[in-house]
């Protein structure tokens, strides 16, 4: 089996590797077998929480006319006769449905709930399919509910402890931050750059904040120049468009540079930078500075 670049402990290290899981569960063809679409269930607890309509359709006309090709990886419900819950390939089956299949192929495995949990949240961190909020709640699972350090939730999916903590950070943030980002109302940069502002600002007025970023579409820097002055000032409140802000940031930095004042103003997309001279020779040297800028 291929291994994959993107995760140093992916599925693969996953599959083969008795030191990452209890056992052996590496796929064998002969396993394989066919059952009925309906003895299938989505696993309730899979990271993946959305789907996109556009490319389930896709995948939906591929499977009409070739068939599913990639067996779906299924644990037998305990308890059930002849009832499944899928491991890995929600998304296949979802389509094999739209596709009106009424058997599909799987390979049936007997695992763990937290060989179940890894298995799907490393699966779609190598396919890049989980938001910022879905892979933080998996690793969230894997640490309160399965008792795993940072440490080891980034040995197991291949990624430093820094970046696991980083990803954490996500669930610190207001529901309706967390919901904003889910609907990609705001980004997962815009989100990891309001938590320090949160930890700041009285509730009602980051809720403000939260609004203002969304309707301006505030860039990071403009988020981040906005913490950098709440920082010095922890009382403000906001009366300064966060952009103005950004904005008379940029201009101390150019000024404090070239040491002159500057000045920057602009309607929507348009706008002008003024900069001072102070006498004939002062503008020549001004002008060699410019021609001399790469």
């Amino acid at each position: 089996m291929k291994k994959t670049s993107a995760l140093g402990m992916g599925l693969d290290a996953l599959f083969e590797k008795n030191d990452i899981l209890d056992s052996d569960i590496s796929y064998d063809p002969k396993e394989k077998s066919v059952v009925k679409l309906l003895d299938v269930e989505p696993n309730k607890e899979q990271p993946r929480k959305n789907f996109n309509k556009e490319s389930l359709e896709e995948l939906a006309a591929s499977i009409k006319e070739h068939g599913l090709l990639q067996p779906i990886l299924v644990t037998e419900i305990k308890g059930s006769k002849g009832k499944y819950r899928i491991i890995s390939g929600e998304r296949r089956w979802r389509a094999s449905r739209i596709a009106g299949l009424s058997e599909i192929p799987v390979i049936v495995k007997d695992l763990s709930k937290q060989q179940i949990m890894e298995i799907s949240l490393i699966e779609n961190l190598q396919r890049e399919d989980l938001n910022a909020v879905e892979e933080a709640r998996g690793y969230d699972v894997l640490i309160k509910e399965f008792g795993l350090t940072q440490d080891a939730v980034a040995k197991r999916v291949g990624k430093s402890r820094p970046v696991i903590a980083n990803a954490l950070r996500i669930l610190s943030l207001p529901d309706y931050v967390i919901s904003s980002l889910e609907k990609e109302e705001i980004s997962a940069g815009q989100a990891r750059s309001l938590i320090p502002i949160k930890e700041k600002m009285p509730e009602d007025e980051f809720k403000k904040f939260v609004d203002i970023v969304k309707a301006k579409n505030l860039t990071v820097r403009e988020i981040e120049a906005f913490a950098k002055k709440l920082s010095t000032k922890p009382k403000i409140i906001i009366k300064e468009d966060p952009a103005d802000i950004y904005i008379r940031e940029i201009e101390k930095d150019i000024s404090a540079r070239w040491g002159r004042k500057i000045k920057i103003s602009g309607v929507g997309k348009k706008g002008k930078i003024e900069i001072e001279y102070y006498d004939a020779d002062d503008f020549n040297d001004l002008i060699e500075t410019l021609k001399n800028k790469e």
